[in-house]
């Protein structure tokens, strides 16, 4: 007769010996690093970054590892100890604000730019990680972002590879929300590179968010915006994004395109619709978060032959706004897209308000007594 396997949860004691093992390897690892052996504090950053991989209680206890693996990418040594100093450092900073911050404190910074511009990609790559890591924390953006680390993210974007580019575009997703930063990523001149990026990627992955995200930023910047009309699919990149993103990517794409439009509507509203952008904002006015639903409802507004209501017998609804775009396409494959999108629209909206009605009269009714 079979038997199935039975698991057990680990007792205290399992977890007592378990972290009572942990604490002396912490421990060893603290030691390690001391030495003035430059093999000792190889093996405890390998040690360290080991520990720190998963282990939230490690990166705490391990915190005070810091300042001497940062010396470390300060000290002239081979190159693999600079990779393992600095994966240990980048794993100790993982989902620790604290550590991020002590990163920096300790001038990591410097080294980290200086591998950079490197000719090793192993280094490279493990520095713009880093650089990932360390501008996720709010404090330390202004810092990377006068550190001068901006334009060698940039030229990462155009020459790094594929994971380089990756972690570059997502620095610079986290270092563009602080204000002062985004003149310095405008002035790389980033946009054909996130455009490949982005059209390279699934358009429901995290990376197309992160692009989203720089290209909204960027295009309220004329060159931005200028850039990304000039770059062959552009626009499209970011349309395609609003139809099948994230909803958080959706809501970036939009708000690209709606900055792009309100900034010189005559300009740049042939190109927006020319990319069958008017599906996706149907769908978006519907079911995007409520940021989204309103630059939706705004640019389609925007997309019309008159932005605004011409009298008071054609009110400013939305079916009336949609019909009037499509009037100007008729013919176009995108006019029977846009008219079934406005017939399914119509009937989510009949639907809501009905269970809403019914919701509401069940509140009303007097429950038996």
């Amino acid at each position: 007769m079979d038997t199935a396997a039975v698991t057990h949860s680990p007792s205290s004691s399992d977890v007592d010996v378990t972290l009572r093992g942990e604490t002396s390897a912490v421990l060893r690892s603290l030691q390690l690093i001391q030495y003035n052996d430059p093999n000792s504090k190889l093996q405890a950053a390998k040690e360290i970054r080991r520990l720190t991989k998963t282990s939230q209680r490690c990166r705490r206890l391990l915190s005070v590892a810091v300042i001497p693996l940062v010396s470390m990418l300060r000290v002239d040594s081979p190159e693999s100890h600079h990779e393992s100093a600095l994966l240990a450092l980048l794993n100790l900073a993982v989902k620790d604000e604290k550590n991020k911050m002590s990163i920096v404190e300790a001038g990591a910074l410097d080294p980290i730019i200086r591998f950079l511009q490197s000719d090793n990609l192993n280094l490279q790559g493990s520095a713009t990680a880093a650089l990932l890591t360390l501008s996720a924390s709010v404090n330390n953006k202004p810092i990377i972002g006068a550190s001068g680390a901006i334009p060698l993210l940039g030229r990462m974007l155009r020459h790094g590879t594929t994971q380089a580019k990756v972690d570059a575009v997502t620095a610079l997703s986290n270092l563009s929300t602080h204000a002062n930063n985004l003149t310095v990523i405008s002035e790389t001149s980033p946009i054909p590179s996130i455009v490949s990026l982005l059209k390279a990627s699934k358009k429901s992955s995290k990376t197309a968010e992160k692009c989203c995200s720089v290209i909204a930023f960027l295009v309220g910047f004329d060159e931005g915006r200028t850039a990304l009309a000039a770059e062959e699919g552009g626009i499209l990149a970011v349309v395609e994004v609003l139809e099948n993103g994230t909803l958080q990517a959706r809501e970036h794409a939009v708000g690209a395109l709606l900055t792009t439009c309100e900034s010189d509507r005559c300009k740049y509203r042939e190109p927006i619709l020319r990319e069958g952008v008017i599906p996706g904002l149907l769908e978006l006015t519907v079911q995007g978060t409520p940021k989204s639903q309103t630059k939706a409802k705004t640019l389609l507004r925007l997309l019309r032959e008159s932005p605004y209501p011409r009298s008071e017998l054609q009110p400013d609804t939305l079916e009336n706004i949609v019909c009037n775009i499509i009037c100007q396409m008729d013919g176009d494959d995108q006019s029977s897209k846009a008219k079934k999108m406005v017939a399914e629209m119509v009937q989510v909206s009949m639907e809501q308000s009905l269970r809403n009605l019914q919701h509401r009269a069940l509140v009303c009714t007097p429950t038996d007594l």
